[in-house]
């Protein structure tokens, strides 16, 4: 399997992540980069925390890009994640996948976050100008 699955508290590099996908087999490269944003549901956030228990998550990590593999003919697949605090702005997530064709690379992408944010034992924890809260994972 081509995968590149990594979990760090250092800084996610997008250029990085999509040069290691990069082949010439492959037509299609379909990237999902999140970002912290300035707010949620309304309320100014600060910043976040993420944690993970890292070996359990890139035990999980595997399963999900295998699964990926599984269910559409994708080539290459990396899945970075942060750990730590990380301002607005910040990328504590990226996925990419290349594929011969855009369809299995674009739809393996969406199913790698959405899976991850489900089952991967890493938390967020919103600070806020009035406190703070551990976020439940959700899509």
């Amino acid at each position: 399997m081509n995968t590149d699955i990594q979990i760090s508290a250092k800084p996610l590099s997008v250029q990085q992540c999509i040069d290691w996908v990069m082949s010439p087999d492959c037509g299609g490269i379909d990237v999902f980069i999140g970002t912290v944003r300035s707010n949620t549901k309304g309320k100014i956030v600060l910043r976040l925390e993420f944690e993970a228990y890292e070996k359990m998550a890139l035990n999980e990590l595997q399963k999900i890009a295998q699964q990926s593999f599984e269910k559409w003919p994708v080539q290459k697949v990396v899945i970075r994640h942060r750990t730590g605090i990380l301002q607005i702005g910040e990328i504590p997530v990226i996925i990419a996948v290349a594929a011969a064709h855009r369809d299995a690379a674009f739809e393996a992408c969406r199913y790698i976050i959405d899976t991850l944010k489900q089952t991967v034992p890493i938390w967020k924890k919103e600070f806020f100008e009035d406190g703070e809260i551990w976020v439940a994972a959700h899509p």
